[in-house]
């Protein structure tokens, strides 16, 4: 055997070793010494190490230019850091952005551009720019030094403390801040440099400092130094180079008036973040890691990072109300959340007639290129953050219902069977999905044709039952010189390259793959046009696409991801991207479903890894979970934290992806995950089979029941979709973004609410026979399966079943059902609707209806239909929101009103009068839910014979 033979066969051999390696890292645990901690990151460790005080940097040359107010930032103590150059941006809606950056006219320049995250930042936002005209710069009560102030709108304005630097939001009439960095003195920020060359002797001393690394524990990083600067870090066997030297950023940052903070997904813990450092925490107490990784089987109620990195932080108090910080840097972040007393020796006199939660913000490369959003309520927060990023794509309908995954399912006859077996079921399905067993070989847009011989027609089956498929396509490209994907890449240069310029190899499902460097605007338009019919041949209109693996996983990289250094377009390092990677991949993948069908058709992708705009492009979802209580429990601050920095569209895998669950866990998981925004049940290829029918007729009916419940309120889920597409709001929210003045609301993260109207708590238990729920408000809930009637703002103890989970309808609330069931929503589109309105103690409720095609862009210019019922005084109206304007597309339903129901009536009416046609119905008691027709009957008017899309009223009588 040659010696090219035995390379690959050694490469080969090693490859088995780590996917059997990774096969039983899946069936025991998540090994935590396989990442990372704050001590083995050398950039959070200098961080940590900085001491709370007064700071050294003042602002100086303040003027205006370009309509922001710009400054330098100087070191009063040091002459010799070169100064760094400041601007702060007011924008319409209270924004506030702050820059800070290395000069590049100072001398000598900066050895390159440091990186700034590109196409996040929607096109749209630059224009609500508020052009700042004079500069204001005074001395402030209180302050011995004169500060520069910036307009933000009438209600707050925006500091700039000359000396120490410093910058916060503040309340006009009160004085009182908002939101503040370096009010600590933590602000650092590593310059570029370069690595200035080793004499002799020097180089003699490295090797021996090198040959005595080798007896040292290899799971700690060691920091090669000269002349102290650091230019290469290793970590479990993994080295980096730093050819310019450490670059990381640091600050701190606090909020005023806040009781609890949220947010920076991705991560499996509670909602509200718990403090990591501070006193009263032991030493070894973790930050919050942002850095996308793949994590096998990840373990709850730990800080540590996941696949997605969001580096935005909401604040909630009840005194305040809410405010907002994002970070736009895409490089590794740390984050710790500060117990109070933290700065007890620092010397510094802040605000103390309100809470404050202070954090610190650590990053390993970037630029401050900062937003603070004023609030002051919740919802303000959330639109004034997607303003930014851009609100939630707006989804197909089918994409909002029941989706089934397997790893995977073998071939054409079992998709076939499964197919069948929900229709011989009658349990409702709109996507079958292949993981990558299907193709040849895990070369993405290829078939196994052995296994899938027909992928045309078994999808046309599907789309005649108004189903669809969605297959996988993975970053890593099979290293094939006769796979036509890879040739093409090679020939075009378009993979990241190594820390020497050559194509990146590195470990991945198909073994040697290389990555395309979807940072190159060229290369993603390449990229997206891979999913043209003609490009991925066996695909169909029907067909849509899953991201998976994009953080990117490197099975034989630093932390199974691809080495800081790696390079791609424009010198930039893979340390100053890596968490944007997996958002540019899945950014090019939308693209491309949209040139496919010329742009008339909205894609649907699904991403693992996500960063902030994510929302733009598809729907996520959190990863490798586990087929446990407690990572049920955990699924829902996870969706919370993630529907609150603006990815609406996510879900977990219903039953866990890891293990087997018992069926009553997978029955309560299906309960809770019918009211995800995205549902869909997913299983490793270890587990057994799990689909609904193969756990006996009682488990069966359950989980039909569970699934006819979401399909039921589809009309609902999909109103709230449109309202998250065009206002940021979440789908599935937490209770104080409804609540947002009730402190019993603020740390709850086991119930949830799906839009303003539905309260859902789930059963995280086994065998639980009781639960207790805390319905807020001052208004009365309703049962959602009953009507049965409870008080708001206070805990009820309930007796549960098997059944079903609490749910309860909001008093004051108009919900829009279809009651009818078919195999597929997109068989629905025409079904009757029914409208449930749940009175309030005034005797009145109000809701909305959105309805489109389903499928196309057409709404964007007014094609649609969106109402507004409301019932007061008796009367029951529908009136029209939606545009009417000439020139604006047509859409039109013919669907009509089947039943409405009336929930806490104060009295029995008899007849309902339908003033357009001048007819009079009669109204009589029948079931709340129609397909169990059991349970208490309810004042309903029968077919009112009204449609959905006209002008009418509904007088009782």
């Amino acid at each position: 055997m040659n010696p090219p033979q035995m390379k690959n066969l050694t490469l080969l051999l090693l490859l088995l070793l780590f996917l059997f390696s990774l096969h039983l890292t899946s069936v025991l645990s998540w090994k935590k010494d396989e990442f990372r901690n704050c001590n083995q990151t050398p950039f959070c460790k200098r961080a940590r190490s900085r001491k709370p005080a007064p700071s050294s940097l003042i602002a100086t040359d303040v003027s205006i230019s370009d309509g922001d107010l710009v400054a330098k930032i100087t070191n009063r103590r040091d002459d010799q850091i070169k100064p760094l150059i400041l601007s702060l941006s007011a924008y319409q809606d209270g924004i506030l952005r702050l820059k800070i950056d290395e000069d590049p006219s100072s001398i000598p320049p900066p050895p390159k551009k440091r990186f700034e995250v590109s196409n996040v930042v929607v096109p749209e936002f630059t224009s609500k720019k508020l052009w700042l005209q004079n500069l204001d710069t005074k001395t402030l009560d209180g302050d011995s030094s004169p500060s520069s102030i910036v307009y933000l709108n009438e209600e707050y304005d925006a500091v700039l403390r000359l000396e120490p630097f410093e910058v916060y939001v503040r309340d006009k009439s009160s004085g009182k801040r908002v939101i503040s960095l370096n009010s600590h003195g933590l602000f650092d920020f590593e310059q570029l440099k370069h690595k200035k060359p080793k004499s002799d002797h020097e180089e003699e001393k490295h090797d021996q400092d090198q040959y005595q690394d080798e007896d040292q524990d290899q799971d700690q990083v060691k920091e090669e130094k000269d002349e102290d600067e650091d230019w290469a870090e290793t970590f479990r066997g993994h080295t980096d180079s730093r050819p310019y030297g450490p670059q990381s950023i640091s600050f701190d940052v606090s909020f005023y008036g806040a009781e609890f903070v949220y947010g920076i997904p991705e991560r499996a813990t509670s909602f509200a973040l718990k403090p990591t450092r501070g006193p009263g925490l032991e030493d070894h107490s973790e930050p919050y890691r942002l850095f996308n990784l793949d994590v096998f089987e990840y373990v709850h109620e730990a800080p540590f990072g996941l696949y997605g990195s969001i580096p935005f932080m909401i604040s909630h108090g009840k005194s305040h109300g809410t405010s907002g910080f994002f970070w736009l840097n895409a490089a590794e972040m740390q984050i710790d959340v500060l117990t109070a007393g933290w700065d007890a020796d620092s010397g510094i006199s802040l605000p103390s007639d309100r809470s404050r939660i202070d954090t610190l913000w650590m990053s390993e490369a970037g630029i401050v290129d900062a937003f603070f959003f004023v609030g002051p309520k919740p919802k303000d927060v959330v639109r004034q953050y997607t303003s930014v990023t851009g609100t939630p794509a707006m989804p197909q309908l089918f994409a909002t219902a029941y989706h089934q995954c397997r790893w995977n399912y073998r071939d054409e006859e079992d998709v076939e069977n499964v197919d069948a077996k929900f229709d011989e079921n009658n349990i409702p399905y709109d996507v079958l999905w292949l993981d990558i067993e299907h193709t040849d070989g895990k070369r993405y847009f290829t078939w196994d044709r052995v296994l899938f011989p027909h992928p045309e027609e078994m999808q046309n089956k599907l789309a005649a039952k108004g189903r669809h498929m969605v297959t996988i396509v993975d970053p890593h490209i099979k290293r094939d010189d006769g796979y036509f994907l890879h040739k093409e890449a090679t020939r075009k240069g378009y993979y990241v390259k190594d820390a020497n310029g050559n194509d990146f190899d590195g470990w991945c499902w198909p073994g040697s793959s290389s990555y395309p460097d979807t940072l190159n605007p060229e290369i993603r338009s390449w990229w997206a046009d891979r999913f043209s019919y003609e490009n991925y041949v066996g695909s169909t209109p029907s067909l849509y696409i899953w991201n998976d693996m994009n953080e990117p996983s490197v099975f034989n990289g630093p932390e199974l991801t691809m080495p800081r250094d790696a390079l791609h377009y424009g010198g930039v390092e893979h340390r100053e991207l890596h968490n944007v990677y997996g958002y540019y991949f899945h950014m090019a993948t939308a693209d491309g479903l949209q040139k496919r069908g010329n742009g008339k058709d909205r894609p649907f992708v699904l991403s693992r890894a996500i960063f902030a705009g994510s929302q733009r492009y598809g729907a996520i979802w959190t990863g490798d979970n586990t087929a446990e209580w407690e990572q049920l429990r955990v699924s829902v601050p996870m969706i919370l934290s993630l529907g609150l920095t603006g990815i609406s569209f996510s879900g977990a895998d219903v039953g866990g992806f890891f293990g087997n669950p018992e069926p009553e866990l997978l029955v309560r998981w299906y309960q809770v995950g019918a009211f995800y925004p995205f549902f869909r049940a997913h299983a490793h290829h270890d587990t057994k089979r799990r689909e609904p029918w193969l756990f006996g007729e009682r488990n069966t009916e359950l989980i039909r029941d569970a699934i006819h419940v979401r399909y039921m309120l589809l009309p609902y889920f999909y109103t709230l979709f449109r309202e998250a597409n065009a206002s940021g709001v979440p789908v599935v929210r937490p209770l104080w973004m409804e609540f947002p003045s009730e402190e019993a609301t603020f740390n709850n993260d086991e119930a949830f609410m799906v839009g303003n109207s539905i309260l859902v708590q789930g059963i995280y238990t086994e065998r639980a026979k009781h639960a207790s729920v805390y319905l807020p408000g001052k208004q009365s809930w309703y049962d959602l399966r009953t009507g049965t009637t409870y008080k708001g703002g206070m805990t009820h103890k309930l007796d549960i079943s098997e059944d079903s989970i609490p749910a309860f309808q909001r008093a004051g609330t108009i919900i829009p059902r279809k009651d009818r069931f078919r195999r597929s929503s997109t068989q629905m589109v025409n079904d009757p609707y029914t409208l449930v309105i749940a009175l309030n103690s005034s005797q009145a409720a109000e809701g909305e209806l959105y309805v489109d095609d389903g499928k196309s862009f057409d709404f964007k210019h007014g094609a649609y239909t969106h109402r507004r019922f409301v019932f007061a005084d008796g009367k029951l109206t529908s009136v029209n929101l939606a545009p009417t304007s000439p020139g604006n597309s047509r859409f039109s339903t013919s669907s009509v009103v089947e039943r409405i129901i009336l929930l806490g009536n104060a009295s029995r009416p008899k007849s309902a009068h339908i003033e357009s046609t001048n007819l009079n119905v009669d109204i009589e008691l029948g079931p709340l839910w129609l397909q169990r027709g059991r349970g208490s009957a309810v004042v309903t008017i029968r077919k009112p014979g009204v449609r959905i899309a006209d002008d009418w009223t509904i007088k009782i009588l």
